[in-house]
């Protein structure tokens, strides 16, 4: 009897201490966590003719580092309320204010890019008019179809407007060969499918014969890998009736990376 008492209570001594362990650790990562300041704004984003003082804070991954691990933003008002607006981790954020869903007050648009190899950006919009908050989502994706066909070419079909573009690939021919995607007379070895990235930027612009501004977004187009750029799909959106309205689409031939 005594030996399990004996183990008892070294097996409470040993918690005891991994939980004594584990709140220094984590107090002194608190510690070490330090909040900084990355832009400071005074903007009116509630609608009351007085500006707000807007606070983009973060906290780097490690000491020297420019990778935030956390990103947020404090909006204090002129009655006293303050909100505070959570993004996502990622480098260089920034606010922009501009009416995205045109209702008269300035609305915050926040990025920051997320590092990755894509050029990918993070991005949220939130309205505060009236001091209520509340998010405005970002544009749907595209549906998108892309293949190789015969011939070095290629085919991309924008499933919401049917439109379909061709695309000539004969200057990587060469390369296609090489890689068993095409005989050398342009016969295609197997159906393959275009590498269709998801919306990598949103650009704030303006769109003609409508009140404010709009959002262009760019996807990228790959061909056999992902360096192979093929070019861009840019979608123009305007908010409208409390939804995302394409405007137009555009393809953009480009070059590889």
């Amino acid at each position: 009897m005594k030996a399990k008492y004996v183990i008892t209570i070294i097996v409470l001594c040993y918690l005891s201490i991994s939980t004594m362990t584990m709140t220094i650790t984590y107090a002194n990562e608190q510690k070490h966590s330090k909040i900084i300041t990355v832009h400071e704004y005074r903007k009116d984003v509630t609608g009351d003719g007085k500006e707000e003082t807007i606070k983009l804070k973060g906290i780097p991954f490690e000491a020297g580092s420019h990778f935030l691990k956390a990103v947020y933003a404090t909006v204090a008002t002129s009655t006293g309320k303050t909100f505070k607006l959570m993004y996502e981790p990622g480098y260089d954020p920034k606010l922009t204010f501009l009416d995205v869903n045109h209702d008269g007050v300035k609305d915050i648009f926040e990025s920051s890019a997320t590092g990755g190899s894509g050029g990918m950006m993070n991005y949220r919009i939130n309205s505060i008019k009236g001091e209520e908050q509340s998010e405005i989502p970002l544009p749907p994706p595209l549906k998108l179809q892309g293949k190789f066909d015969q011939a070095f070419t290629a085919s991309l079909k924008i499933m919401d407007t049917n439109q379909t573009f061709l695309i000539n690939l004969r200057s990587r021919q060469k390369d296609y060969v090489r890689l068993g995607l095409y005989q050398k007379n342009g016969i295609l070895n197997e159906p393959t499918e275009l590498m269709i990235d998801p919306v990598a930027v949103y650009k704030p612009v303006k769109i003609s014969g409508k009140k404010g501004y709009g959002l262009l977004g760019l996807q990228q187009v790959s061909g056999a890998y992902h360096a192979d750029r093929i070019g861009t799909i840019l979608s123009t959106w305007y908010y409208e009736h409390g939804r995302w309205q394409l405007i137009k689409t555009k393809w953009q031939v480009g070059n590889r990376s």
